[in-house]
């Protein structure tokens, strides 16, 4: 059993996670299972099958009234007013200097209920940061311990959890939607989202009921999986992870989220982010592709032909699916055309790459 750390959070399957025999790590403030099995079984179990994954850390605040929708409108870059109830929406947080407090997903629950979900790490800075920009008569609440969170990843999701959930036709339900219904008797919010690029679901249950949904889904033929695994699974998808992508010095438009930037109505950060979107910005956000072995990792610098410095790297790794070395990261935009070749200083050598859009699985 491994040795545990006092000061730190623990979800509600925490003891799940040691029967299991999961290596648990220290993850913004929780002790949370980074792998069991190992992390290229973890990653192609989700890949080629279907993985489950305790994300029970994230934090989720709810937005009520009639006033609900003109906050959450003001803090957030997309247009929430687009959403139905049922719908989610992916969106950042500008943080008033044209940087980003957080990425969240805003849920509608109702015309005037709203659930945002947050990262672990900036949770009580957003909490904070919301409540100093509600001049409406909004109510927000943090709800983030009364719930645990179990992402249930891969192209057999819908198969496996269909039987034990009383939701029909999970294999139909629209990618960013929700609905509300029973799994394995117990209340959940089913929402098919995930962080993996391989589909599924996010199960969102009472925190009481969450053993029982976990283990159901292990006998169901699910792998546990960790923050490895979930690791290399989104950057293989190209996904932003907040600290390593995007933080309070990247600006949505410079990571290329213009995508879930809006301007259909005024928002924190409106004007300078909608002057980047016109005039363009200093670096651009792009992946890279090793053209030769070699790991890139976070904080390695991008090179031209020239040996000279245009960028750096924000996110690597080796890529279990592909065989290669990927990352993302920032380059110069007059070096940052797609399809050019760069090279990518590890150490003391220096390994081609060929810049290419975030997101490097084969289309489907």
């Amino acid at each position: 059993m491994n040795a545990t750390n006092e000061s730190l959070n623990r979800t509600a399957l925490y003891e799940n996670h040691l029967k299991l025999g999961a290596k648990m790590v220290p993850f913004t403030g929780f002790e949370m299972p980074v792998s069991y099995a190992g992390l290229t079984e973890e990653h192609h179990s989700v890949r080629n099958a279907c993985g489950i994954f305790d994300v029970s850390h994230m934090g989720e605040f709810r937005v009520k009234g009639p006033e609900a929708l003109h906050l959450i409108q003001w803090i957030t870059s997309n247009d929430a007013a687009v959403l139905v109830p049922g719908q989610v929406q992916y969106s950042c947080m500008p943080n008033g200097r044209g940087g980003i407090v957080d990425d969240l997903l805003v849920y509608c629950i109702s015309n005037d209920e709203y659930m945002l979900v947050v990262n672990a790490s900036n949770r009580i800075k957003d909490w904070e940061w919301i409540a100093s920009q509600n001049r409406w008569d909004a109510l927000v609440e943090d709800e983030s311990d009364d719930w645990s969170l179990i992402a249930v990843q891969g192209p057999e999701a819908a198969s496996l959890l269909q039987p034990f959930c009383d939701l029909s036709s999970l294999e139909q339900m629209k990618y960013y939607t929700f609905a509300e219904g029973n799994t394995f008797g117990h209340s959940t919010l089913v929402s098919a989202t995930g962080y993996t690029g391989a589909g599924g679901f996010e199960l969102y249950v009472r925190n009481n009921a969450a053993a029982a949904v976990w283990e159901g889904l292990i006998r169901a033929g699910a792998t546990p999986c960790g923050l490895g695994a979930r690791d290399t699974l989104r950057l293989e998808a190209g996904f932003c992870l907040y600290g390593n992508d995007i933080d309070e010095t990247t600006s949505p438009i410079e990571a290329g989220l213009g995508w879930i930037t809006k301007f259909t109505n005024d928002f924190v950060d409106r004007d300078l982010l909608e002057l980047q979107k016109k005039d363009g910005t200093a670096l651009i956000f792009r992946g890279f592709k090793m053209l030769e072995r070699g790991i890139p990792r976070q904080g390695y610098p991008i090179e031209n032909s020239a040996g000279e410095t245009i960028g750096r790297i924000t996110s690597g790794t080796q890529s279990p699916t592909l065989g290669v070395g990927i990352s993302m990261g920032y380059i110069q935009r007059e070096s940052g055309a797609l399809g050019e070749q760069v090279a990518i200083r590890i150490r003391k050598n220096t390994v081609p790459a060929i810049i290419v859009r975030p997101g490097f699985l084969p289309k489907k």
